[in-house]
């Protein structure tokens, strides 16, 4: 749950709640009108300019101040609209969300107090206000009925804000409007009022989806089921009914009402339900397969009901495997149906919530029916999801439960039932009129019979195109012989394309040619009505047939919207979705509008409108609005891919937008293909050193460095600054942002000098341009602390990182994204320091802000999350490292997929610190998982992939697996040396490594050639003092000391000493270690003195730093009493 508040300066906060406990909170009840700000409007700062909407805003923020309420909360902008699991759980949480609140204002918009006069109590007093309450249309409303019910305390308030009083004060009012009766005013126990009095409180009020006048009752019935919009009321209500009913039985969910008018498919039927739990010995699996528009879907679902009446203690549950949204809002509701944890909140971890059903399931009777399965659906490969796992692997196992899946496709259907497939093909003639007879609102008459007749074969005794004529017949108001020969017209027309079909598709020919010639014919009459439906229509053809939002179809208002997709519906033209956000068009449908477009010579036109109207709604790729665009991608790319490739401007920014999205998301590679064809297209139209080319070129130059292209990722930002340097001069904001971009670049490649050079030269053009404190400047002064770090130079990066610390939250405020990116980077180089308390603070400070001020599952967060893990495993918490670690990586999967880099990092993480605690074996799988995924997605050569060979090696080498490793090793550093060169940090560490598993082989004079290499080309590129530098003198001095050449390995080690005390610090880990190396290197040459003092000191040094029970800290202290013995002894 999402809760608003207003901070000190008066800016509004979007606090996200879910997964932490709830604070108290004020409500907000009123009527919708066409200027309420939305989640994206608080997300992007914009609310302040719908003047309607923030005026209900102010009204409600002050109004709880007042009550000392610091929360409330708004349906309109605490709700992703765009987010369909989280608008489904809505519904069914709303109840309880207002039970729940400490105030409930209603503000009435339409009730004024300009001629009243106030009371002592603050209430107001008019002559008229009795009368003008009476009046108020929130009394006609659906969903008010629950806002009215269910809190405790509901005061209402004028459209000025006036209060007129509450619902204790005013409760014989309420009672003579609304007809409730005065205990339910006054919160009696909702239970001693019986179902059908509570069902008749909603008589008399209104909904603008006829629907939701059932399902405003949910939370007054205290039942939950899925919103299906575009059934009808009836079909909800008898959905409700039996809702009702079951309470008490068998956990079910059907989202669709029977089909009154389900004739036929006797035979198909019998055998089905024949197969129903028939395997004695694990789970019955069947298959409906058969072309579009035969009925499949529904013979499913008359099964289902069935299936219901004649098992009472039999589970039921309808899932949606058509896409990926709709599969995992599936999976959620069926988890909370059946009370799985971990359903609810940003934490739903798809995969672990599947496999909790599934335990459950495998214990009970039930009947799983996946509708709509694609040959996607049922590939292999992790995830429960339609882009991902096999189907056949996230069912249960149990002679208790079956599985129904519905396919278009033969060789899907043979996949995942093999033995038990039922085919469909087109209905029997009379069971084709019966299906005819039983959807229309009149009946035939006997003369109507054999024009019927005729018309079906026409119809090629296709369900789909029988349903869309009856459709037509009742929405239009005419006969059966009237449409029949209006169809003629318009099966001649459809004549002149069906018989062009595309290889393959010849089986198709008579139901493509009865659904098109139907179509033609309902486009037709909708058209006489409603132009601009015809018109949205064309659009949802442009588009991904699946899932298109209603947001994203324009017109004059949005009722004029609402009308236009209600007579699309009515004529069968479409599927409405549930959560009222979208709609659904048929496969057949889709195509044969395409087709019609095509012949007309509109489809190009119709096209270039759609891209239009994507770009207007098409949001930036800013977290924030990741679940928008994620609807909107496949749509946008649906529309590109099916236009004419040409230099359109706005098919160029939409290009643009989609690459974005796709960075954003870690779809490097398509991101870099958009990124090209937008540049090239720019190149051409606007010329080479355009700015709008050159913001191309700087896009592109950014994905190609995600991507560890470096080269070319240092070419593209090298043109871009040399031309904006040309263009627009060195000082503008875009050159400056080059300079930057290519100092990231530099750095990544290990040229640091060049790099710091870049930042410093930015940071001091920002400093003049836009002064000391813009936020652009504070970003230049983050990326110089950052490159600083990168070159061991901890002392200034931090400086750089307090600087940018202290000034952001001064200018932005201490909870900003920004601010709280510079307490992150601070904790990173205080961690590099081993000051890791004070590194733990700051990153337990950014995960808590980023945890309120961005959600538990943003990417920042996650990084907060996984930064504090690394530095609590420093400290040797290792359970609570792994738990942060582990919390990560499924948020990372959850949010940016499985084989998002991100994630890849994450599962890294996790397989280090497993490694920290001796679980070996479970740490290599997650460096193999992390290595395949990066092989895969990054290639085998990008340097992420080489990090997780070399963590792969170092894994292997800890479990004595030494060939293996080495090989591990050799492999990534002939990668690092080929990618990165010879003289790059990354090489060296490779070399490094390489170093130690040869000298675990007892290969010391290899081992010592490749720490010697690491440590010259330290020296060289990172200098004699920085601390990786050091770390190879140390490494050197171990290896010396192997073979018995103590004189230069105590020199090493000393050397490693004084440098480690006059970098990093007495007490740092790392100037521990080697204090805890000379110390043993002393003991080994008897010098038991000196090494007696070193132990002392290393283990007191720490049992402060690490602490008494760390593995290091005991281990010292073991080899302290060694030697003490051994000093005893001799």
């Amino acid at each position: 749950m999402r809760l608003l508040h207003l901070d000190a300066p008066g800016r509004l906060i979007l606090t996200d709640f879910r997964g932490k406990p709830i604070p108290p909170y004020a409500i907000l009840s009123h009527r919708w009108g066409d200027s309420e700000i939305l989640i994206e409007d608080i997300f992007n700062g914009n609310y302040k300019k719908k003047e309607e909407g923030y005026q209900k805003l102010r009204f409600c923020a002050e109004q709880a101040a007042q009550d000392g309420l610091q929360y409330f909360w708004i349906d309109t902008c605490c709700i992703d609209r765009w987010n369909n699991s989280e608008r489904s759980k809505a519904i069914n949480s709303m109840f309880q969300w207002y039970k729940n609140a400490v105030r409930c204002y209603v503000f009435l918009s339409d009730v004024s107090a300009s001629t009243s006069t106030s009371t002592s109590t603050g209430s107001i007093l008019c002559r008229d206000w009795n009368v003008s309450l009476r009046r108020s249309k929130w009394f006609t409303r659906g969903w008010t009925l629950q806002e009215l019910i269910a809190p405790a305390s509901v005061e209402f308030f004028s459209c000025e804000g006036q209060r007129i009083g509450d619902k204790a004060s005013l409760d014989q009012l309420l009672h003579s409007i609304t007809g409730i009766p005065l205990a339910a005013l006054r919160n009696y126990p909702l239970n001693q009022f019986s179902t059908s009095e509570r069902m008749r409180w909603v008589s008399g009020r209104e909904t603008t989806e006829t629907e939701d006048m059932v399902y405003c009752l949910l939370g007054l019935l205290g039942v939950s089921m899925p919103a299906t919009y575009g059934e009808g009321r009836e079909s909800a209500l008898e959905r409700l009914q039996a809702e009702v009913e079951r309470a008490g039985r068998a956990p079910s969910i059907i989202p669709f009402a029977r089909n009154k008018s389900f004739v036929g498919r006797e035979l198909q039927l019998a055998k089905l339900e024949a197969k129903l739990f028939s395997n004695t010995q694990t789970t019955s699996t069947l298959a409906i397969v058969g072309p579009g528009g035969t009925g499949k879907s529904q013979l499913a679902l008359e099964v289902a009901h069935r299936t219901l009446e004649k098992y009472k203690h039999c589970s039921v549950f309808w899932i949606d495997a058509s896409g990926k949204d709709s599969l995992d809002q599936s999976y959620i509701s069926v988890a909370q149906k059946l009370g799985v944890p971990g359903y609810d909140g940003d934490q739903a971890d798809i995969e672990q919530i599947v496999r909790r059903c599934i335990a459950k399931l495998s214990t009970q009777q039930c009947l799983l029916i996946f509708d709509n399965v694609e040959s996607t659906t049922v590939q292999h490969g992790g995830s429960p999801t339609a882009e991902a796992t096999g189907l056949a692997d996230f069912l249960p196992h149990s002679k208790l439960c079956s599985v129904i899946f519905t396919t278009t496709e033969s060789d899907t259907a043979k996949t995942l039932a093999p033995q038990n497939i039922v085919a469909l093909g087109e209905l029997a003639s009379d069971t084709a009129l019966r299906m005819l007879q039983s959807r229309l609102t009149t009946p035939l008459s006997d003369a109507e019979q054999l024009g019927a007749i005729h018309l079906l074969r026409e119809l090629s005794y296709l369900p789909l195109a029988v349903s869309q004529a009856a459709a037509c017949i009742n929405a239009s108001n005419i006969t059966i012989q009237q449409y029949q020969a209006r169809l003629y017209d318009h099966d001649q027309a459809a004549l002149k394309y069906s018989n062009d079909l595309r290889e393959g598709e010849q089986g198709e020919s008579g139901l493509r040619k009865a659904v098109a010639a139907t179509l033609s014919l309902s486009i037709g009459q909708v058209r006489q009505s409603n132009a601009i439906a015809v018109e949205q229509l064309y659009v949802a053809a442009c588009v991904d047939r699946k899932d298109i939002p209603l947001d994203m179809l324009q017109a004059a208002s949005p009722q004029a919207r609402v009308d236009a997709i209600m007579i699309l519906d009515r004529y069968a033209l479409i599927t409405r979705r549930p959560a009222e956000s979208a709609f659904d068009m048929h496969r057949l449908v889709h195509q044969s509008l395409r087709e019609q477009l095509q012949i007309q010579g509109r489809l190009h036109e119709c096209t270039q409108r759609t891209v239009t109207q994507l770009l207007q709604v098409f949001p930036n790729s800013d977290h924030s609005n990741r679940s928008k665009w994620r609807r909107l991608l496949p749509h946008a790319q649906y529309a590109l891919s099916h236009s004419e490739k040409n230099d359109d401007e706005e098919r160029t920014n939409l290009t643009e937008d989609c690459a974005r999205a796709l960075q954003s998301d870690g779809q490097y590679k398509r991101a870099e293909e958009l990124y090209m064809q937008v540049m090239e297209s720019r190149r051409r139209v606007l010329g080479s050193k355009h700015p709008n080319t050159l913001t191309s070129v700087n896009n592109l130059g950014s994905v190609l460095e995600r991507q560890g292209k470096y080269e070319e990722a240092e070419a593209m930002h090298r043109r871009a600054l040399e031309a904006r340097e040309e263009v627009l001069g060195r000082e503008h904001p875009d050159t400056l942002t080059s300079v930057n971009n290519l100092g990231l670049v530099l750095e990544r490649q290990g040229k640091y000098e060049e790099a710091e050079a870049m930042h410093r030269r930015a940071l001091e053009r920002y400093e003049k341009v836009l002064g000391r404190e813009h936020p652009d400047t504070l970003i230049s002064v983050s990326n110089l602390g950052l490159v600083l770090e990168s070159q061991g130079k901890y002392e200034e990066a931090e400086a750089m990182h307090r600087r940018a610390l202290e000034a952001r939250e001064k200018v932005l405020r201490r909870e900003h994204p920004n601010t709280l990116t510079s307490v992150n980077n601070l904790g990173l180089v205080l961690e590099r320091q081993g000051k890791y308390e004070e590194a733990e603070a700051m990153h337990r400070r950014a995960l808590e802000a980023r945890e309120e001020v961005l959600g538990r599952e943003h990417p920042d967060t996650l990084t907060s999350v996984n930064n504090l893990g690394l530095v609590l495993e420093r400290q040797g918490k290792y359970e609570e490292a792994e738990a942060m670690h582990r919390r990560a990586l499924e948020g990372y999967e959850k949010v940016l997929g499985r084989e998002h880099p991100d994630t890849f990092t994450s599962v890294a993480n996790l397989g280090l610190v497993l490694e920290s605690q001796s679980k070996y074996e479970e740490a290599e799988a997650m460096h193999r998982r992390a290595l395949e995924a990066r092989e895969k997605v990054l290639g085998r050569e990008h340097p992420d992939t080489l990090t997780s060979v070399n963590n792969l090696g170092l894994v292997l080498e800890r479990q004595g697996k030494y060939e293996e490793a080495e090989a591990m090793h050799r492999r990534a550093l002939e990668g690092y040396e080929k990618v990165l060169g010879r003289e790059h940090p990354d090489t060296f560490t490779s070399v490094a490594n390489l170093g130690l598993v040869l000298e675990s082989q007892s290969k010391y004079e290899e081992a010592e050639a490749m720490h010697r290499r690491a440590l010259e080309a330290r020296e060289k590129v990172l200098g004699r003092e920085h601390p990786d530098t050091l770390t190879s003198v140390s490494n050197l001095g171990w290896v010396l000391s192997r073979q018995g050449k103590y004189e230069e390995a105590e020199a090493m080690h000393r050397r490693a000493l004084e440098a480690r005390e006059e970098v990093l610090g007495r007490e740092h880990p790392d100037t521990l270690s080697s204090v805890y190396c000379l110390a043993h290197m002393l003991a080994t040459l008897c010098d038991y003195k000196e090494s007696l003092n070193l132990y002392n000191r290393a283990c007191d040094g720490y049992s402060v730093v690490l602490g008494e029970h760390h593995s290091t800290t005991r281990a010292c202290r073991q080899h302290h009493s060694e030697v003490l013995l051994s000093c005893k002894q001799s």
